[in-house]
């Protein structure tokens, strides 16, 4: 398994490794316990930053209910329509200024398949704002 961390916990496993090499084997032992168990609870800290606040969970279950019969709404997945885009890859779109009024106004595409929804203006910046807590970066 490949776990990717960032330079303080590379700096961090690299001070425990120094630890390792100046230690009896007991406490080497008693060491890396502490560290295995200690590990999962610091990752799993990390995660919860990233988690969607009460706004965003309810513009994602709205998005899932009105558009996720043809895109992926989530951080990952395919889209079951293999012509509708991910919702994560819509990039520099959602940083239009009037993306908002857009959704308010009724987001038209040239895909013949594609409802026009409309949204209030409340519903229209929770969705935006989910979608951009989601881009992926490139």
């Amino acid at each position: 398994m490949y776990l990717k961390l960032s330079r303080g916990w590379r700096h961090t496993l690299e001070t425990l490794q120094d630890l390792r090499d100046s230690m009896p084997g007991f406490m080497l032992r008693k060491l890396s316990a502490l560290a295995c168990l200690a590990l999962p609870l610091f990752c799993a800290c990390g995660g919860a930053a990233q988690a969607l606040d009460p706004e965003q969970q309810r513009a994602k279950a709205m998005l899932e209910n009105l558009c996720g019969r043809c895109h992926a709404v989530g951080k990952v997945g395919k889209s079951p329509n293999p012509l509708a885009p991910p919702f994560r890859r819509f990039g520099e779109k959602l940083y239009d200024t009037d993306m908002v009024q857009r959704l308010q106004d009724g987001l038209t595409t040239i895909h013949p398949d594609m409802p026009t929804f409309r949204f209030n203006q409340h519903e229209a910046a929770a969705a935006v704002n989910y979608l951009r807590s989601i881009q992926k970066s490139r």
